[in-house]
């Protein structure tokens, strides 16, 4: 068991003996002999050993045996609250149905409309924990929710405060997103002009007078909703103060994620279809480029996002599991990160940056957590194995040897 130094009157706690990935350094340089000094809850030191306070000053010193020491790992885009879930769907892709012919069939996000709209907010909390647990078991401190599967007012502000509550119930940071813009209900099909005014529009102002949301997504794609809608829920979200991100260019090219840049969007996620220009608008907004190899591998996507153009623009890439109930139930960042790099191609440093830096990036948080230094949130991850590269090749392996989380061992 790790130990805890959280309150402003515990002296600090020094670990010692560890390789350290600050995540700091822009190629991930790892300090061989590394040394992390905490106290109340922030991080006081992070750095060699040699340069560390002198251990007289702390109660605990602890010796960490030469073991990997990372950011708490951060989830940034996850449908994590739900009611039920969609195998029947699952097997229909086996049998041959494209994710277009399952939607067009009544399946897909509208299908879990009704298990979820049929939940109290204790009863989606209570489906909810398992997932969240198994993603906090893998070293994951902060998690993204989104709504979007109520497409009600009431239906929706349920979804959020089912996400506020899990974060009190467990030790775990949440960030929540309204994306009540994510499907037409059937009541309003041919109607989504009369679904955003009537429905997303009047909810988004009633969960920002709540407290309820942390930022505002959409769904731009020819299933969803198109960018001139879009740009519409984002213009209600700049004029509250709401950050924004959008599911873009999952399916097809509609120029979302120019339309996210456009916006200064926190992040613009999927991206199979972005081309040279997405790319270039994207560094200019400083817009996260969130991949999600889940869903690439759920729905059998051919087409992958051109990692090479984001590169080139120097966009920060965040890996997430997207999990959610029909098109990537996954609740495994690591199996995530080796997607990531098997799929996608990419390197173990744009994996680990991609589930710690760039997802703090991706959520607004990039000066509260993400990377060990000074100031910062004591959210660190302690790994059984000695080089990043354990945690993206393995598959189906867990080496999590301790998770702290604002300073404390949950």
């Amino acid at each position: 068991m790790l130990p805890s130094s959280s309150s402003p009157d515990v002296p600090p706690v020094l670990w010692r003996n560890c390789r350290l990935a600050t995540m700091t350094h822009p190629e991930g340089a790892l300090i061989e002999d590394g040394a992390l000094m905490i106290r109340a809850g922030r991080i006081e030191y992070a750095g060699s050993s040699a340069n560390a306070p002198r251990p007289e000053s702390a109660t605990d010193v602890i010796d960490l045996e030469g073991r990997l020491v990372t950011p708490a790992l951060i989830d940034c885009h996850t449908h994590l609250v739900h009611g039920g879930n969609r195998a029947r769907e699952f097997e229909m892709r086996l049998n041959g149905a494209s994710y277009l012919e399952i939607a067009e069939a009544g399946g897909g996000i509208v299908s879990t409309v009704k298990a979820t709209r049929a939940l109290s907010v204790a009863e989606l909390v209570a489906q909810a924990l398992p997932r969240l647990d198994t993603l906090l078991a893998e070293g994951v401190s902060t998690i993204e929710i989104k709504s979007g599967y109520g497409l009600t007012i009431e239906a929706e502000l349920a979804m959020l405060r089912a996400a506020r509550a899990l974060e009190q119930a467990r030790p775990v940071r949440v960030k929540t997103t309204y994306l009540a813009a994510h499907a037409l209900p059937a009541e309003y099909k041919g109607r989504s002009q009369a679904y955003l005014d009537e429905i997303v529009l009047p909810g988004l102002r009633l969960a920002h007078a709540e407290g309820l949301v942390d930022a505002v997504d959409g769904f731009c794609e020819s299933i969803a909703f198109s960018p001139d809608e879009i740009a519409q829920v984002f213009t209600l979200a700049k004029e509250l103060g709401l950050p924004v991100k959008l599911h873009a260019e999952q399916l097809s090219w509609l120029g979302g994620a120019r339309l996210a840049a456009s916006f200064g969007a926190l992040s613009a996620d999927h991206l199979e279809y972005i081309d040279e220009d997405d790319a270039r608008a994207m560094a200019a907004a400083g817009t996260v480029a969130v991949l999600l190899p889940g869903a690439f591998y759920a729905i059998r996507e051919t087409k992958k996002p051109d990692v090479a153009a984001l590169r080139r623009h120097k966009v920060p890439m965040a890996v997430s599991t997207d999990c959610n109930p029909g098109t990537s139930p996954l609740t495994s960042l690591l199996l995530a990160m080796n997607m990531a790099a098997t799929f996608f191609g990419l390197t173990v440093h744009e994996c680990l940056a991609g589930t710690t830096r760039n997802a703090a990036r991706a959520l607004g948080l990039i000066d509260e957590t993400g990377t060990l230094e000074a100031g910062k949130s004591a959210d660190i991850a302690v790994w059984n194995c000695a080089l990043p590269a354990e945690l993206v090749y393995r598959i189906g392996f867990n080496p999590l040897h301790g998770r702290i989380f604002k300073g404390k061992t949950p």
